[in-house]
């Protein structure tokens, strides 16, 4: 089946100038950009404003980390002017991204700062930010004629993220314990951003079953912390959540690490979403 994929992949490379051309007509249909996961998605719709249309790749709903692209979607990222991706995260989209030429490839881990394995960088607004002045500029090369108007979409943007970066300081600033257990290891960026202890049930794949040793820990942890609530999160199962927080009689609650909209989050935004983290976040630790 991979090989099949490829090859089909293949040929839509080789056929792409051809339906180009068979097609209402490349600039006349305005620039267009593909992005891979949801947290670049707002960002390049944000900064491109109404001069492009802004594809996603991982639907609303679907667990970004197991993406396979269909023909169709491969075929998309190789006809896209721009492709906002971040390496490393989905391997489907990588092997997309390498079988594209002549597109202008935004490589977002180059302006996110990436540290470790942890790729989840948005859950620092400060680092997401950065990834809104990278989009403008592989827009303004994609583009040039509205260059302007996306160096001032993002500095729009950036004003906003930083705004709500400081609000999430403020909200995180008086705690009763800053020790928090999440269900998969997403959100090292924002402990480190805002203070936090984060001790996840999983690793970074949601669906990883942890021991019965780590469990036995975040048991004792809980207890020595004084910690009430177990987070889980909207696109994977809360079953490892619920059995931990059930067996030491905790709360749960959501902390979405926003790697993609849900069903239940598809009318929300990037901003919502953070400060229904904060929200939560306030609750289960005493904050004021």
């Amino acid at each position: 089946m991979i090989l099949i994929m490829k090859l089909l992949a293949a040929v839509l490379l080789l056929l792409a100038p051809a339906l180009a051309a068979c097609g209402s007509g490349g600039s006349d249909q305005g620039t267009t950009v593909v992005t891979s996961i949801y947290p670049l998605e707002f960002v390049a719709k944000a900064v491109a404003g109404d001069h492009a249309d802004v594809v996603d790749l991982t639907h609303p709903g679907a667990e970004p980390h197991d993406l396979e692209l269909s023909v169709s979607q491969t075929a998309q990222v190789i006809d896209a002017d721009v492709v906002v991706y971040l390496p490393g995260f989905q391997a489907a989209v990588d092997d997309a991204v390498g079988q594209t030429d002549g597109n202008t490839v935004v490589d977002a881990s180059d302006s996110a700062g990436l540290q470790g394995d942890d790729p989840h960088f948005w859950l620092d607004p400060t680092r997401l930010a950065a990834v809104a002045g990278q989009v403008a500029d592989g827009l303004s090369k994609a583009d040039p004629a509205h260059a302007h108007d996306y160096a001032r979409n993002a500095a729009v943007l950036e004003r906003r993220l930083g705004a709500l970066d400081k609000e999430i300081s403020a909200g995180l600033s008086d705690c009763e314990r800053d020790a928090v257990v999440v269900s998969h290891d997403a959100f090292e960026y924002f402990a480190e951003r805002y203070g936090l202890r984060v001790y996840p049930i999983a690793g970074l794949s949601p669906d990883t079953e942890p021991s019965p040793e780590h469990i036995a820990q975040l048991q004792q942890l809980i207890r020595d912390e004084g910690i009430t609530t177990v987070f889980s999160e909207t696109l994977a199962s809360p079953k490892m959540a619920d059995t931990l927080s059930s067996d030491l009689g905790l709360h749960t609650a959501v902390l979405d690490p926003i790697e993609g909209l849900s069903d239940a989050t598809a009318d929300e935004d990037y901003f919502s979403l953070m400060r229904e983290n904060l929200a939560a976040l306030q609750k289960a630790n005493g904050c004021r």
